[in-house]
This record gives C-alpha cells, sequence and structure tokens, in this order.
C-alpha cells in the first residue's frame, strides 16, 4: 500500500476492471464496444456447453458433499473461479469447458458405477484399477518376513478375531438377505436401463452438436458459406477478395484507414500498412480514428487526406461499420469532446425510428461512403473520395483518398522525424504529422477509473458517462443542446438527379421526413438537413416531398427553411400538382 503511490506499479487494466466491478460498462467505451466483453447469459452457456451446462452443476455437488478431499478441492476452486469469471466477460466462458466436461464425468461416472454394481455387484475405482494393475506387473511373489522378538526368537503369530458379521464356513445367507440382494440389484437394472433408454437420444445430439460446433468455430471468419435470394447456396469471399485487390492493385507504401478490428487481416492477407489494429492500448490513436470516420464528411477528409490513401469500410449489413459507428462516435467522444456535447453516450449519433440515421450519422463520413449510391440522395463528395473497389456481395467497399498531402506522408516515412527509446534503437515510434497538430490540440487524453497515477482523475465525465448509460430520455435530452446552425445548398447535379422520376420512392428516410413535418419538430427536421441538405429534395414514389407536406399542412416555417436549401415549389407530383396547388398557407 506504501508503494502505490509513488507510481512504480500501473493500473488496473479496464479489462480486468470489468471483472469485478457490480455494473455491466468499464466506463471506458473503447472496452465497452467490444462484444466479448459483455457478461454472459444463460443462453451463451447453453449454446457453448450444451447439456454439459446442466450436468456439470450435479457433478459439482458430488464432489463438495460426498467426495471431497484434499484433491478434489482443485475441482471446487476451479469450477467457481471459472463461472464468476465467464459470468462478467462472455469470452471467458471457453475457461469454463475444461472444468464443466470435469465435473459432467464425475457426475456420470458416478451414477454409471451405481447402475454398474446392481448388474454385477462391482463398483469400478481408481484404487480398483491400480491393484489391478500392480498384481499383473508381479511376476516374483512376496514373502513377509517372520516377525522376531528382541532375543531374535521367532514370535508366536497371534490368532485373528473371528469377524462377527461374515458367514461361517458352510452356513448358508438367509432368504430375506437373498431376497433383498434380488430386490436391491433388480431395481438398480431397471433404473439403469430407464436412464440409459432416455439418456441415448440426448447424447445423440450432443454428439452431434459437438461436431457442429467445431465445424462452426473452425471456419475462417473471412470466408463462409450463405444462402442468395433464390435459395442457392454461395461462398462469401469478399473480405479475402477486397485484402487481395489491395495487395495488387496499391502501392507498397500505401496506408488503409479501417477501423481496428480488421488492422491484423489488413496487414497479414492484404499486406499493407493499417492505420490501427487489434492492438488497442492507444486509446488516444483510435479515437482520433474514430473521429475522422464520424465527422462531418469534410472534416473528415482534412484528417484522413494526412494519415491514408485508401479509405475500408465493412458494408455488408448485421455488424458491419455502420452498426459499430455509435461505438465510434463514443470512443471519439471520450478524446474528443466536441463530437458529442453534453452527452458522453453520443445518443445524437445512431439511428431514429425505422433505420434511419440521426442527423449527425447521416452527415458523417462513414455514412456517406457507407451508402454511396445505395441511399437516395446519399453520394460521397466526388473531389474528396473515389470509390474503387465494391465486392461481389457488396460486404466490402474501398475508397481512394483525394487530394492526399503529400508534405505529410513524406513527414511521417522521414526516419528523422520517429522517436527511438534508445539511440540506434530497432524500437521507434512514429509521429503524427504537424498538419494534425490543430486538431490534436483540441484532444484531451483519456483517464480510466482506475488510475491511481493520475493526480487528475475526470470525474465528471465519468460520472455523466454512467449516468446517461442509465437514463437514455436525459441523454437525448442533453445532447440536443448546442450543434451547427447554418444551412447549406447542395450541388445542383445532385439535386437535378433526386428530381428524375425513376429515382422517386418510398424510403425510411421520405417516412421519417413525413413524420417531423406531420409533427411540426421544426428543431430535428433542422439538424436533418444540416447534416445532409439532399434530403430536403427527396421525393416518394407518389412525387410528393417535404415541400408538398409543409404546404398540405400549414407548416409555413418548415416552407421558409426548405426556400433556404433551395427546395423548388414549382416541381410537380405524379398528378401533376405542385405544392403550392394543394397549400394551406395564406
Amino acid at each position: 500500500a506504501a508503494l502505490v503511490p509513488t507510481g512504480y506499479f500501473g493500473p488496473i487494466s479496464a479489462r480486468v476492471r470489468g471483472l469485478f466491478v457490480k455494473h455491466t460498462k468499464t466506463g471506458n467505451p473503447l472496452v465497452d464496444s467490444v462484444a466479448e466483453h459483455q457478461p454472459a447469459s444463460a443462453e451463451a452457456y447453453l449454446q457453448y456447453l450444451h447439456d454439459i451446462c446442466y450436468i456439470a452443476p450435479v457433478g459439482f455437488a458430488i464432489v463438495a458433499l460426498v467426495y471431497f478431499h484434499d484433491s478434489s478441492s482443485f475441482l471446487l476452486v476451479y469450477g467457481v473461479a471459472a463461472y464468476f469469471f465467464s459470468h462478467k466477460m462472455v469470452r471467458l466462458i471457453l475457461l469454463t469447458a475444461p472444468i464443466a466436461s470435469a465435473l459432467a464425468g464425475v457426475a456420470l461416472g458416478r451414477i454409471f458405477g451405481w447402475c454398474l454394481r446392481g448388474v454385477t455387484d462391482y463398483r469400478p475405482s481408481f484404487s480398483d484399477l491400480l491393484k489391478l494393475s500392480s498384481r499383473a506387473s508381479d511376476d516374483v511373489p512376496v514373502v513377509d518376513a517372520e516377525p522376531v522378538d528382541s532375543s531374535g526368537k521367532p514370535k508366536k503369530a497371534k490368532k485373528p478375531k473371528a469377524d462377527k458379521d461374515k458367514v461361517k464356513d458352510g452356513e448358508e445367507p438367509s432368504s430375506f438377505e437373498e431376497g433383498r440382494t434380488f430386490v436391491v440389484q433388480l431395481s438398480r437394472l431397471v433404473i439403469a436401463y430407464m436412464l440409459f433408454s432416455s439418456a441415448l437420444p440426448f447424447a445423440s445430439d450432443f454428439y452431434a452438436r459437438c461436431h457442429e460446433m467445431a465445424k462452426h468455430m473452425s471456419h475462417p471468419t473471412i470466408l463462409y458459406k450463405a444462402s442468395s435470394h433464390s435459395g442457392e447456396e454461395v461462398i462469401v469471399d469478399d473480405y479475402r477478395e477486397a485484402y487481395w485487390w489491395l495487395r495488387d492493385n496499391t502501392p507498397e507504401d500505401a496506408r488503409i484507414m479501417a477501423w481496428w478490428d480488421y488492422g491484423y487481416q489488413i496487414t497479414g492477407i492484404g499486406n499493407r500498412t493499417t492505420i490501427a489494429d487489434g492492438n488497442t492500448w492507444n486509446h488516444e490513436h483510435i479515437a482520433l480514428l474514430g473521429r475522422a470516420l464520424t465527422s462531418p464528411e469534410k472534416e473528415g477528409h482534412r484528417i484522413a487526406r494526412h494519415l491514408a490513401d485508401y479509405v475500408l469500410l465493412w458494408t455488408g449489413g448485421g455488424g458491419d461499420d455502420l452498426a459499430k459507428s455509435p461505438h465510434l462516435a463514443r470512443i471519439a467522444n471520450s478524446v474528443y469532446r466536441d463530437m458529442c456535447p453534453n452527452d458522453p453516450t453520443c445518443r445524437s449519433f445512431g439511428f431514429a425510428s425505422q433505420g434511419v440515421p440521426t442527423p449527425k450519422m447521416a452527415g458523417s463520413l462513414l455514412y456517406k461512403l457507407h451508402s454511396h449510391d445505395l441511399v437516395p440522395g446519399v453520394q460521397a463528395d466526388k473531389n474528396r473520395f473515389k470509390e474503387v473497389f465494391k465486392s461481389k456481395y457488396g460486404k466490402v467497399r474501398i475508397f481512394k483518398v483525394l487530394s492526399v498531402s503529400k508534405e505529410s506522408k513524406e513527414w511521417v516515412a522521414d526516419p528523422k522525424n520517429r522517436i527511438c527509446d534508445a539511440p540506434g534503437s530497432w524500437f521507434c515510434r512514429g509521429q503524427y504529422p504537424p498538419a494534425l497538430k490543430k486538431v490534436l490540440d483540441q484532444k484531451q487524453d483519456f483517464g480510466q477509473l482506475e488510475d491511481f497515477n493520475k493526480k487528475q482523475v475526470d470525474d465528471e465525465y465519468q460520472k455523466k458517462y454512467f449516468e446517461h448509460l442509465n437514463d437514455p430520455d436525459k441523454a437525448h435530452k442533453e445532447g440536443q443542446k448546442g450543434g451547427a446552425s447554418s444551412f447549406v445548398r447542395p450541388p445542383k447535379e445532385q439535386v437535378d438527379e433526386l428530381q428524375k422520376r425513376e429515382n422517386w420512392q418510398d424510403t425510411p428516410y421520405t417516412s421519417e421526413l413525413w413524420n417531423l413535418i406531420d409533427a411540426n419538430n421544426i428543431p430535428m427536421l433542422k439538424e436533418y438537413i444540416i447534416a445532409n441538405p439532399l434530403v430536403a429534395h427527396m421525393r416518394s414514389a407518389d412525387g410528393r416531398g417535404p415541400m408538398f407536406w409543409a404546404h398540405e399542412y400549414g407548416r409555413d416555417k418548415i416552407v421558409k427553411i426548405l426556400r433556404k436549401v433551395g427546395v423548388s415549389e414549382k416541381h410537380k407530383d405524379s398528378e401533376g400538382l405542385t405544392p403550392l396547388d394543394d397549400t394551406e398557407i395564406f
């Protein structure tokens, strides 16, 4: 305790701390973002252990209550520790597999021995097996030495006392004893038959499940089977194809910006430098990457052009980068507090109703690249990014960063700008280019709750982080405070593209816009339009859009907002009517 304040001991990591805290979050959004760090559920135990999770507790009880001794106590300690830690972190269920199997084996072995004794009057045990083994290996009989007294004369052997419980020679057991033995053996035989016949289907199912899980867990994560819309079984090889494309079509010194999850794959398969990988100890670096991806497109490009030549995104749905992006925003905000003002949990960055992105997400670099030419009205800035690769099934997209800063790239590559731990050492860490100084000056190094070496602890951030996790409504309200307030007209060619009849369609976007105008929710509508001005020009399948609905419901303030971003009142819907033909504004 006296040495702790001196700084000689490092802090307990957030991952370790997460095994002991009562709540399910550690206070570190980077650690909290990893699915394997979440608490284990009953379904998780059943998925990985199957029937063993029901049998193992029986074995635990048998060891603890019937066969407890110094050796068996190891099973109890191992079992308690494995269950406690796996319950805190789902990835540690792996540690329960050996002890669960051992305890299940104890239970099944004792039940089998009990049934076998009823049939053969023999109970197998480890000690019996050792005795049989020793007898079989002894070729020379051992003769006990004859005892002698102090003078050297042989002692007279004492007659052994008769065992009162043993049946005397020639004496037959009573009919009652025979009947009782027969009934016990018959009962055990019946029970053994019932247990065996009822357990056989479970054993067969367990055997098949084990092989199925082994096969499933042995498959590589970047190559798997799936079913197409027609029901045909296909091999999805999008990820490996993307990495091979990087290897074969980019310069050897190309730098790839991608979320850290796939960093090792890009390095190992694509043989290209990645901005971040699974070594996530540098929290501030991961936060900078998160800021670049979750910032507005223009700001994200300003960061990316000094760090990377290409941006790689997982875009295939499910757990792709867009689904992870709220975590990216939280991590970025833990260091760059202006990302989500007043809300450490970044509730304003995510999905609203019907899967529609919130304004902050809709305006982010990640969303623009992810949904480029897939969602009506969403396009990446062609002056900043160019799509160069899209995988067969749309799981991966790669964009080339335009206007890359050659000066920053050369500065980073220059060995003189690296910091070595000693002169001439091979361990030399790089530095950020000077062009990013303005961005880096805004950061606030993240301090973990358990870092007792730091004199200044960010208590206010941690307090608000947990408050907002437990009260999402409060987080959402506080996250609404502040924000941008200027409107920008989108490029004319993009607006003209949306007005084409083939691009009229009912989407979650148009449904959300209709709901906002119907409810006269001006603050939220303004956020959407500021984040992505093109949404104001979208039109549903009948040719009507925000300007039509604003006139229909008499929302004069909304009409003025739409005029600021260039929405025309002369466009006609499918019936040839303009917004002014059905207006309630006079």
